[in-house]
C-alpha cells in the first residue's frame, strides 16, 4: 500500500492550502468565488482501472463512452475526494479492481489527485490500507500533501462534492432512509462538520439495536449508548432544519427550466424542536429511548429519533408532493436542489464544489438539457458530467473537456 501511495502524492505541508471557509470566516473582500478544480487524477487498482491518470484545466469534464466503460468508477473515484462512502457507499474491499478470475486485486486500491483552489494547489490521497494482522481491520486512509490526517471531517473543510446518479432517480418513490442520506450529502457540502454526529449517531445505533436484538437489557450499557444517542441525534437534527432553512431560500426560486421546491424535515423530533429548545428535546428523546427499549426489543429496532426523519420536496410551482410527480419533474426537482445546494454552498463557503453527474442529460428534453448545460458554466463549477453518446454535449463547444472512456482507458478528444 506505501507503494501505491507513493504514486502521485507530493510530501510537504498543507498549510499553504486554504481550508474552504465556514461562511462566518469568509473575509469581506471577497467578491467572487473561487473554482475547487482537479487538475490531475490518478487511479491505483480502482474499479476497472489498474493505473490510469488523467490530466485536466478548471474547465467542466464530459465523459463519453458505452455502458460497462468505467464512466461512473471515474466519479465514484473522485466522491472519494470528500468524507463519506463515495456515491455509491460500497464496501472498502468491494473496490479493489477484479483480476482475470473475478476475485477482487489484494493490494489495496488508491485514487490521488491535485486540486487547486484559485491559486492554491495540494495533493490528496486516499485508499485502502489492507490490516497486516489477521485480527486488524482494513482501513481507509487519507493523505493531504503527503501527511496522514486522522479525520474524514478534516477532508471536508478543504473538498467538496456534490452528485448526482441515475439510481437516485427513484429517490422520492423508496423508503425515507435514502432522503435522509441525500440530505445528508448535501449538508456536507455546507458544513463538513455533520458528518461526525452522523457517524457517531450510526455507530450508536447499530450497538443498541444490537443489545435489544440479543436481549440484553443492562441498564447501564443501554444509557451509556443512550446518552451517545440523544446528544447526537438531537445535534443532526439541529443542523438538518437550520441548513434545509437556509437551502430553502435558494430552492424557492425557479432557475432556467428547472422549477423551484418546498423543502422540509419532518419527523417527531422535528416537531418537538419546533417547541421546545435543543437541551430540552435531547432530555427528552433519552427519556423516550430509555421508556421503549422492551417494545424496541420486540420490534427489533429503534422506533425513535432522527433515523425516522424524512425530506420532504413540493414542486413549487404545481404543489404537487415530489413522489406524486411525473418521472421528468422528479428528476428536474432534483437536479434544482443540487444545483441550488452548489449555489448556497458558493456564497457561504467561497468555493465552487465539484459537481459529479452520472448520465445526468440522458432523460431530459431538449429545453431541459440546454438550461442544465447554461447553469452548470454559469455556476462556474467543475463538473464532471458522463453520457454514453458525445453529440448529446456538443453545445458545450469547447467550453467542456471531452475523454472518451473504453475497456478502462482514457483517449482526450
Amino acid at each position: 500500500m506505501n507503494e501505491i501511495y507513493s504514486n502521485g502524492l507530493l510530501g510537504g505541508s498543507a498549510d499553504h492550502f486554504p481550508k474552504i471557509l465556514a461562511q462566518s470566516e469568509i473575509p469581506a473582500m471577497i467578491t467572487s468565488p473561487h473554482q475547487l478544480a482537479v487538475t490531475r487524477l490518478t487511479l491505483t487498482n480502482f474499479r476497472c482501472y489498474a493505473q490510469q491518470r488523467l490530466e485536466t484545466d478548471g474547465r467542466p469534464v464530459v465523459l463519453t463512452g458505452p455502458n460497462g466503460a468505467g464512466k461512473t468508477n471515474l466519479l465514484e473515484a473522485l466522491s472519494f475526494l470528500v468524507p463519506g462512502r463515495g456515491l455509491r457507499r460500497a464496501k472498502l474491499t468491494e473496490i479493489s479492481r477484479r483480476t482475470a478470475d473475478q476475485s477482487h486485486d489484494n493490494s489495496g486500491w488508491a485514487v490521488a489527485a491535485r486540486l487547486s483552489v484559485g491559486d492554491n494547489e495540494m495533493e490528496i490521497g486516499t485508499g485502502l490500507e489492507l490490516a497486516e494482522a489477521p485480527s486488524a481491520r482494513d482501513k481507509r486512509v487519507i493523505k493531504i500533501d503527503g501527511t496522514v490526517i486522522k479525520s474524514q471531517a478534516e477532508l471536508g473543510s478543504y473538498t467538496s462534492a456534490q452528485w448526482l446518479t441515475p439510481q437516485m432517480d427513484r429517490l422520492f418513490l423508496e423508503g425515507a432512509s435514502g432522503r435522509r442520506r441525500f440530505v445528508d450529502q448535501l449538508i456536507c457540502g455546507l458544513d463538513p462538520e455533520h458528518a461526525g454526529p452522523v457517524a457517531a449517531y450510526e455507530h450508536s445505533l447499530r450497538s443498541r439495536n444490537k443489545l435489544l436484538r440479543d436481549g440484553k437489557l443492562d441498564p447501564q450499557w443501554l444509557d451509556s449508548i443512550e446518552e451517545s444517542l440523544a446528544r447526537h441525534g438531537i445535534a443532526i437534527s439541529v443542523r438538518r432544519l437550520e441548513a434545509v432553512g437556509r437551502l430553502q431560500a435558494v430552492c424557492r426560486r425557479t432557475k432556467g427550466a428547472f422549477p423551484g421546491s418546498v423543502i422540509s424535515m419532518v419527523g417527531e423530533v422535528e416537531n418537538w424542536l419546533a417547541d421546545e429548545p435543543a437541551l430540552a428535546v435531547e432530555d427528552r428523546l433519552r427519556g423516550a429511548l430509555r421508556a421503549s427499549r422492551k417494545s424496541d426489543a420486540a420490534g427489533g429496532g429503534t422506533s425513535i429519533g432522527p433515523h425516522r426523519s424524512d425530506f420532504s420536496v413540493i414542486h413549487g410551482e404545481t404543489q404537487m408532493e415530489a413522489e406524486i410527480c411525473s418521472t421528468g419533474e422528479q428528476k428536474a426537482l432534483l437536479i434544482g436542489i443540487v444545483l441550488a445546494t452548489a449555489r448556497l454552498q458558493t456564497e457561504e463557503r467561497g468555493y465552487t464544489p465539484l459537481l459529479l453527474l452520472d448520465e445526468i442529460a440522458a432523460h431530459l428534453d431538449e429545453n431541459r438539457r440546454a438550461s442544465l448545460f447554461e447553469l452548470i458554466l454559469d455556476l462556474g463549477a467543475q463538473a464532471w458530467i458522463t453520457g454514453t453518446e458525445n453529440k448529446i454535449f456538443a453545445p458545450l463547444g469547447d467550453k467542456v473537456q471531452r475523454f472518451a472512456i473504453q475497456n478502462g482507458e482514457f483517449e482526450q478528444l
